[in-house]
């Protein structure tokens, strides 16, 4: 499947759901030993790929020369986030935690600018800055019925945004030469290393129930593993341009999953915040550009 369009949709449908697996899943599993599992067991199935793609000996010489890329990107590429998501939605639904991770490419623009001497702030940026950061501001501050919790969660979502754009100038600035399924798999077996110990202390009491087992098999195999390879796979064929229009698409698969299987509302100012993020979104990275006036020549 080389065609862009559906594997677009694909990765926004997949990645939408992962927010509804979560959900599910955190009601009876912690987030430190629910996440160690996802990406653990997506490292390995990440690890199978590649063996598969290549050999033995040559994915072990990839993974041991990129250990150092692995360890970065597992902590804001993983381990960080996948428990702030997991801990936030223990208090936010699943769509509104959807609508925050959309800031995604804001925060990646704000760090590119400090980092980078050379990125410059136009005028047209800025205003898509600053019309994303209030969009986040009044989806953080939405709170139907969960009052400071829910505010607390929304925000562990933000630093997720914040963590996960952190491993995208990671990985445009310092990772070159590398092929992306050594990246995905190294990343997911070090993020699930890292956050073992503290899964190790939450682990459940009981066997989980039927539901949460499948949520959670689903959160693995469809919203890191096969996320993860469509993921690299877009980033080779069409670039990273094309990839960030997933930002747009996913918010609304989430909204919709949580919205009919979960019976979450979808309130006014949920839409307005999503509205505020994607256009702040569109205006940062370029994709939409205000026309300028052309001044009139003055007759003689």
């Amino acid at each position: 499947m080389n065609r862009y369009a559906p594997m677009l949709l694909t990765l926004a449908a997949v990645w939408g759901a992962s927010y509804l697996f979560i959900k599910v899943a955190v009601d009876e599993i912690e987030p430190a030993p629910m996440m160690a599992l996802r990406a653990l067991l997506a490292g390995v199935v990440l690890l199978g790929y590649l063996v598969w793609r290549t050999d033995w000996t040559r994915a072990r010489t990839d993974l041991r020369t990129a250990w150092r890329h692995s360890v970065v990107l597992g902590v804001l590429n993983a381990a960080l986030p996948f428990w702030l998501i997991a801990w936030g939605e223990q208090h936010i639904d699943s769509g509104l935690a959807a609508v925050v991770q959309a800031s995604v490419p804001i925060f990646n623009a704000l760090i590119l600018l400090r980092v980078i001497p050379q990125e410059r702030l136009g005028g047209t940026r800025a205003l898509g800055l600053a019309l994303g950061i209030v969009g986040v501001a009044v989806v953080t501050g939405i709170h139907p019925g969960g009052g400071w919790w829910a505010i607390a969660g929304a925000l562990a979502v933000v630093a997720s945004s914040l963590a996960y754009a952190g491993a995208g100038v990671y990985g445009q600035l310092a990772v070159s030469g590398t092929a992306g399924p050594v990246l995905a798999a190294g990343s997911m077996l070090f993020g699930g290393l890292i956050l073992l110990p503290f899964a190790l202390f939450q682990l459940p009491g009981s066997v989980p129930s039927w539901e949460v087992t499948s949520s959670l098999l689903a959160l693995t195999l469809l919203g890191t593993a096969l996320a993860q390879l469509i993921l690299f796979r877009i980033l080779v064929l069409h670039g990273s341009a094309r990839l960030s229009l997933v930002t747009y698409l996913m918010p609304g698969f989430a909204l919709f999953y949580g919205a009919l299987i979960l019976d979450e509302e979808i309130t006014v100012w949920t839409i307005g915040g999503l509205a505020l993020i994607l256009g702040g979104v569109a205006l940062a990275s370029g994709a939409v550009r205000l026309r300028r006036r052309t001044p009139v020549a003055a007759g003689p």
